[in-house]
């Protein structure tokens, strides 16, 4: 028994990341050894459109997964059959991008004869960080993405307690609806950033906080609080100050961002607090909660920039907790957009 145990701390798993509008597939080792991580992105693809097109983009996974599986292989310098097991994103994500996902991973396990092991899209997230370092716990997770901002409280490894939601817009679907009442192209997060970081001036918005005691968030009332700026200079025929805008927006956005982390983190008695999500690549979140973090003693982890966007590798790295546990997924899985969080934890 005891050498089983042993055996189960290390692994060498194929991930596959096809959730959104990036086919990823990455061969991590032990959960943390990054071997190769390959992402074919659809950006110039759905830029025309202004947003995600989800018939596009799984029509993109179709035309290059198994290209892309070939390639992470013959990068991580490994014969197929020294994988552990097979992982995928489950959920959650865009239905018809998830089944492309799904099928190739199944296709492979049964192929090979390895273990499947259905992984949650946030969870991958989270445990992005620990390509950083080791993860302490308790600790507490800022989850900020394109269709997530939640607080997630982790007692142990692999629990998983949301203790905050946004009520509205998620804070990477505000970036880009902001995005692009500034006149900005898709994806707006990165312009905003970049603009609200060369700014000189700034305009200043209301921060939504909601009840005193809560971790919820919203956006949606920024939102339109920057298109009512927008909308007033136009009417008066006043030149709009994008930058001033853009830095406005952030500098509510961040702040209570990191209000509220920093918050949870002392009345729970985390030890850590993890940063994860597309939108921990901004880099003005980044830099208010370090500053913040460190004036406060508190033990903040960050992904690399390449690991914050969706990525095969984090998925592969949530997947080793399966993996250690011996929970592996029937072959009859199916694609689950609305996974919970909570629920993939106990399965």
């Amino acid at each position: 028994m005891k050498d089983e145990m042993t055996d189960r701390q290390h692994s060498c798993i194929l991930a596959i990341e096809t959730s959104c509008d990036e086919t990823s597939v990455a061969v991590v080792k032990d959960g943390h050894e990054v071997l190769s991580s390959v992402i074919a992105s659809q950006i110039e693809t759905h830029k025309a459109f202004g947003g995600v097109v989800p018939e596009v983009a799984s029509r993109k996974h179709v035309e290059s997964i198994t290209l892309i599986i070939e390639e992470a292989v013959a990068k991580a310098g490994i014969d197929m059959k020294d994988l552990s097991a097979i992982a995928v994103t489950q959920g959650p994500g865009l239905v018809g991008a998830l089944l492309v996902g799904v099928m190739a991973a199944k296709s492979l396990a049964f192929a090979l004869n390895k273990p499947l092991i259905g992984t949650h899209h946030i969870a991958g997230h989270i445990y992005a960080n620990r390509f950083v370092g080791d993860i302490e716990y308790p600790c507490m997770a800022l989850v900020v993405s394109g269709g997530h901002t939640e607080l997630v409280y982790m007692k142990d490894e692999g629990s998983f307690e949301l203790i905050g939601r946004t009520r509205d817009d998620a804070v990477g679907e505000a970036y880009d609806k902001v995005a692009r009442a500034l006149g900005f192209p898709y994806p707006g997060g990165p312009h905003v950033d970049r603009m609200a970081l060369e700014a000189e001036g700034v305009v200043d918005l209301p921060r939504v906080w909601l009840e005193p005691d809560s971790y919820d968030f919203s956006f949606s009332g920024l939102k339109s609080a920057v298109l009512n700026v927008v909308n007033q200079s136009k009417m008066r025929g006043e030149e709009v100050r994008t930058e001033a805008i853009a830095r406005g927006f952030q500098e509510s956005v961040v702040e209570v961002l990191v209000e509220k982390a920093v918050r949870a983190v002392r009345a729970y008695a985390a030890k850590q607090l993890l940063l994860c999500g597309g939108v921990a690549a901004n880099r003005g979140l980044r830099k208010e909660l370090s500053e913040r973090c460190e004036r406060e003693g508190i033990s903040l982890i960050i992904p690399p920039f390449q690991y914050c966007t969706d990525n095969g590798a984090m998925i592969a790295a949530a997947a080793h907790l399966k993996w250690k546990q011996g929970s592996f997924t029937p072959l009859d899985m199916k694609a689950d957009p609305q996974m919970p969080l909570e629920i993939w934890a106990a399965l």
